[in-house]
């Protein structure tokens, strides 16, 4: 594509070039009437010519807007894929303040959206260890102290709260 509108920019100029040449080769008079009114229907004919080509192939405007569509999803795909990830950690991060560790925390969003919706939370607690300060609580005990934690980071009703124990 670029390369035939190169070629159509060329070959204007080169046109453009060689009538302004024989204007300057040709003396004053009838003559030199007649030859800029054939130069001048020559450029025209240049500049009219390639454009049913250039409209056959592609739309140029089209093209660029498909693919900064395209950038535009990527960027929101992998930026929502970052505050996700960091959401992740700081609920992970301030359970592990309250004394629960090595639980892991995955956060099912819509990410092609903007702002993301969150579908779900899902938390492991197969690993889960309790520290000292913490082990006179009940599992449910725990759930509950871990849904209001999750529940303060991400607005989500409680049932889509999901445990893996």
């Amino acid at each position: 594509m670029t390369n035939l509108i190169s070629s159509w920019i060329l070959s204007i100029a080169g046109v453009i070039t060689l009538s302004v040449l024989t204007e300057l080769i040709l003396p004053e008079g009838q003559m030199n009437k007649y030859v800029k009114t054939i130069f001048s229907f020559i450029i025209v004919l240049t500049i009219i010519i390639p454009i049913p080509k250039l409209l056959k192939t592609e739309n140029i405007k089209l093209s660029f807007y498909t693919s900064d569509v395209q950038l535009q999803e990527d960027f929101l795909y992998q930026n929502n894929i970052n505050k996700i990830s960091k959401l992740e950690k700081l609920i992970i991060d301030s359970l592990e303040k309250k004394g629960y560790e090595k639980i892991t925390i995955s956060i099912n969003a819509n990410i092609f959206e903007s702002p993301y919706i969150v579908e779900g939370v899902y938390v492991d607690l197969s690993s889960l260890v309790i520290n000292k300060n913490q082990e006179h609580k009940d599992i449910i005990e725990v759930k509950v102290e871990i849904k209001k934690v999750v529940q303060a980071y991400v607005s989500i009703s409680e049932e889509l709260i999901v445990f893996n124990e």
